[in-house]
């Protein structure tokens, strides 16, 4: 999975009640809840900001009794890219597919994506069974997905598609038991 140092220049707002703190530990707990968990276009999910460093020189509005500095930080954000194969833990399985916990975001392989086989929903495990193998994806399973699609949706987060049906991706179990089946051939 890919993540990513990002360097941001922005300007920090301190209020009143932060004023007896550091400057640098004020601006990092204000730039933390601005920006983590935020999606954005072009950097993706914002995890966590690393570091801050603030103008000690700031500026007041009328009418406001906040600060306002200047500050450059890092942030680590997730952002998965198109073709990049993944790997994560089933963590709820629908009747139209699954959902894999990639970390910061979770991923989704709708049921057409995740084999060429028939498949049939269980809703008493709840579990995906393929017909003609008669192999499961049900919670907690370890799967290996390709990236094949990455939008942001407005209020919900990251939307990622997976697919787990080219050679060598889909549940971990099914992919060790592939390749010692090659090995003997």
């Amino acid at each position: 999975m890919v993540y990513r140092l990002y360097r941001i220049r922005d300007v920090v707002r301190i209020p009143p009640e932060k004023f007896s703190k550091p400057l640098e530990e004020a601006a990092w707990e204000e730039l933390r809840q601005t920006y983590e968990g935020m999606i954005t276009k072009n950097l993706g999910i914002i995890v966590t900001v690393l570091d801050v460093n603030v103008d000690p020189q700031g500026k007041i509005i009328p009418g406001d009794g906040a600060t306002y500095h200047k500050a450059e930080f890092t942030v680590l954000a997730f952002y998965p890219f198109i073709k990049e194969v993944v790997e994560g833990r089933i963590n709820t399985v629908l009747a139209h597919g699954a959902f894999v916990d990639l970390g910061a975001s979770d991923g989704f392989i709708y049921i057409n994506q995740i084999s060429d086989e028939k498949i049939d929903y269980d809703p008493t495990r709840p579990a995906l069974i393929l017909r003609e193998s008669r192999r499961m994806l049900e919670r907690g399973d370890a799967v290996r997905a390709r990236v094949y699609n990455v939008a942001p949706l407005p209020g919900k987060g990251l939307r990622v598609q997976l697919t787990m049906r080219q050679p060598f991706l889909g549940k971990i179990e099914w992919i060790k038991k592939e390749i010692e089946k090659q090995k003997k051939s």
